[in-house]
């Protein structure tokens, strides 16, 4: 086991320097225009490494998406790990209660690819799916003053009101820090957000 770490590590930073540089490559001329050989050109790499690792370029792209959004729904659940299903009130949240938000500014390059017109293929759809996934899956909401409401038209109100100030931020280069995008979220929520309680998802996430 030993002698296959190194071959892993190896193998697991030759992806991230090919996602890297597909990365750069949508921000310079677009997906579409985007080659194999334009790849391997801007990482340093020859074919045969990248066939080794994928058969296309779809297939990179498609790698890309699914481990950042997955790396988000993972973000997401933080803070909250050690008070698994105990109650977690709006009136109390901090800047360090969204690490969501953290996430997409640590990866503000990847998630920058938001702003090209021609991106990454299923980035406009698949993320704020992942936000109302993320919603549904991760949270039990209380509303304010306890009114009761279709809890699924709650959460996608909710969701997709988030993934739109997400959108905003990403559009305007980030222009407010982490803390105050993070303090005008928190405000917002405590608009229509009393409690709520950290279930984790299906597939049981460390």
């Amino acid at each position: 086991m030993d002698q296959e770490h190194p071959v892993t590590n190896r193998q697991n930073r030759t992806k991230e320097h090919l996602k890297q540089a597909l990365i750069e490559l949508i921000k310079e001329k677009g997906y579409h225009a985007v080659t194999v050989k334009n790849i391997v050109d801007h990482a340093a790499y020859n074919r045969s490494t990248f066939y080794t690792h994928y058969p296309d370029k779809i297939e990179l792209a498609e790698d890309l998406l699914v481990s950042k959004l997955e790396g988000l729904e993972a973000a997401t659940g933080i803070p909250y790990m050690h008070g698994h299903g105990n109650k977690f009130y709006t009136a109390k949240l901090n800047p360090q209660s969204f690490s969501i938000v953290s996430y997409i500014y640590k990866n503000r390059n990847f998630f920058e690819l938001i702003k090209c017109d021609d991106t990454l293929p299923g980035l406009h759809t698949k993320l704020p799916q992942t936000i109302l996934k993320i919603y549904k899956e991760q949270f039990v909401f209380d509303t304010i003053n306890h009114i009761p409401v279709n809890m699924d038209y709650f959460k996608r109100y909710t969701a997709y009101g988030f993934y739109g100030l997400i959108l905003n931020w990403i559009r305007n280069g980030f222009k407010e820090s982490q803390e105050e995008f993070i303090k005008e979220v928190i405000d917002l929520t405590k608009t229509h957000i009393f409690s709520f309680e950290f279930i984790g998802d299906s597939s049981d996430r460390h």
